[in-house]
């Protein structure tokens, strides 16, 4: 599950050191979208669902549709009484798994295949048939196969077999459903216009079962040198209005359509969009240059040189929210008794309510609440994190003092996670008006907000590294920034473990938490 991304000529590190780039990926200034692609952007906010969590539920489907008939069978025809009791199902299990894999080398869950199950029934036909022969044989070779029931064998294959026909022509009007209305899809962006764009669009939609839609072209360049309609799409923008507009519309997708000879301009282009959670694309359609078939991923035949893929996504997503819920529960049953105690020493201290909630960046840089136990004075509370704050803060209760020092104030974010604004683990959310030095953070550090590609967490890399607390110069907002990029580049279920039973041994070390 660990993604990396790609280091070379692409890699943060360089375009980091790019000379002559513009500084930054962000503006203190919002952004704000013309008219035409405010709207555009609007129609796209529903999220999709991916072609990659499709194919792999319809896995766990069939699995689970081959084992459970195999057992419904075996139960009312067989009985349980018998003495293959054990057998039986184990039996059924390896069926199960053998049709899995049968399909999948035969390219069965590919997204043309679930969209036209009638040209892939066939195979699907083949691979039932495979998986009964070599039941069949390995009971013959084993001499076994005496004693298991016929009549359940041919049920089970007629059965199974229909089922699984009629769940793939279902499948199949669902997805043709889903392509038509925009819910399954991958949300594409061109970045640069003019030749290049519009051979790249026309490559991109004579595709068959093509899913991408093309949501509108992004370019710096005006319209002497830049269209504003390439091959029937809107130029929609400049490129830092293009990040703004994938926040807004969910894109998942951006393709640079700009030749790899223009090295200068696509590291500048790179320079900003890298902080998009998306995946990045350089068309490679035009190019002269030829690499190795394994450097280019492709859509339908067209090739692409993979710049930047989106973290933690499709089933990498799904195995870390399970993990949130799992360890948020669980940190909520170990931690309720502090909690409660906690909740009556803030009352009886002083007046206001025991939560205080405030605004931060989350993932994709949208605005979510943080649920944190009230450690200042109701009247003197900070609701912006303007004003860091300082050891002997006055602001700050004496219960408060404690409960930041030993950070049990940051408890009440594990329902934060139960419920998906925070994640356990990830860069912890900063207030969106912090400042250091007069500055907010994203002026200080270049690249700040890529820290917002993944959803932030509880505890972090940064933290437990000795990144925690008190602000009060540019170095450490970098360091906690450098720390947070290299948990998103590097992550893993192990890597989130490792964090998680660290954090408690870390934060013993209280020197800047005021």
């Amino acid at each position: 599950m660990n993604k990396k991304h790609p280091s070379g000529p692409f890699s943060r590190e360089a375009l980091t050191r790019l000379d002559g780039a513009e500084n930054g990926s962000e503006t203190s200034q919002p952004v704000t979208l013309n008219p035409i692609a405010s709207q555009v952007a609007h129609q796209y906010r529903r999220d999709t669902i991916s072609p990659v969590m499709v194919s792999g539920l319809l896995r766990i489907a069939e699995f689970g549709l081959v084992l459970v008939s195999g057992l419904v069978i075996f139960a009312v025809y067989v009985g349980i009484q018998t003495h293959l009791a054990y057998v039986y199902p184990l039996v059924i299990l390896a069926g199960a798994l053998l049709y899995v894999v049968l399909i999948e080398m035969t390219d069965g869950y590919q997204v043309m295949a679930l969209r036209s199950p009638a040209h892939y029934v066939g195979r699907l036909l083949l691979a039932w048939i495979g998986v009964f022969a070599m039941l069949a044989l390995t009971g013959f070779l084993m001499k076994i196969s005496i004693e298991y029931s016929r009549f359940w064998f041919v049920t089970w294959f007629c059965t199974g077999l229909a089922m699984l026909v009629v769940l793939r022509f279902i499948i199949a009007r669902k997805i043709r459903g889903w392509a038509r209305n925009g819910t399954m899809e991958r949300r594409a962006v061109i970045v640069g216009g003019g030749k290049n764009a519009e051979d790249l669009i026309r490559s991109l939609e004579q595709q068959p079962d093509n899913d991408i839609r093309i949501c509108g072209i992004f370019d710096d360049r005006d319209n002497r040198r830049s269209p504003p309609i390439v091959a029937g799409y809107p130029k929609l923008g400049n490129i830092s209005e293009l990040i703004e507009f994938a926040r807004i519309a969910h894109i998942d997708m951006l393709i640079v359509s700009l030749p790899l000879t223009a090295e200068a301009r696509v590291l500048s282009m790179l320079k900003k969009l890298w902080v998009l959670p998306v995946d990045i694309r350089l068309s490679a359609h035009t190019n002269h240059l030829r690499f190795r078939p394994r450097a280019y991923s492709y859509i339908g035949a067209v090739p692409m040189l993979d710049i930047f893929d989106k973290p933690i996504n499709d089933w990498d997503y799904v195995a870390k929210r399970a993990f949130d819920i799992v360890f948020s529960l669980l940190g909520i049953i170990v931690f309720s008794p502090i909690m409660l105690l906690t909740a009556i020493a803030i009352r009886l201290e002083s007046k206001g309510p025991v939560i205080f909630k405030q605004q931060r960046h989350g993932f994709n840089n949208e605005i979510i609440k943080v649920w944190k136990f009230r450690s200042m004075y109701i009247e003197q509370c900070d609701p912006t994190a303007r004003k860091t704050v300082t050891k002997n803060d006055p602001r700050v209760t004496r219960v408060g003092r404690f409960i930041r020092k030993t950070s049990i104030d940051e408890l009440p974010q594990f329902f934060n996670s139960l419920v998906g604004t925070l994640s356990l683990v990830g860069p912890r959310p900063h207030a969106i008006a912090a400042y250091s030095h007069n500055l907010l953070y994203n002026e200080v550090v270049d690249g700040y907000f890529a820290r917002h590609k993944v959803k932030p967490g509880v505890t972090g890399w940064a933290q437990i590294n000795g990144w925690r607390g008190e602000i009060d110069n540019a170095e450490k907002i970098k360091m906690r920034t450098e720390f947070d990029l290299y948990y998103i580049e590097n992550w893993s279920l192990w890597f989130d473990l490792k964090i998680l039973f660290l954090t408690p041994i870390r934060l013993l070390n209280t020197d800047s938490a005021y």
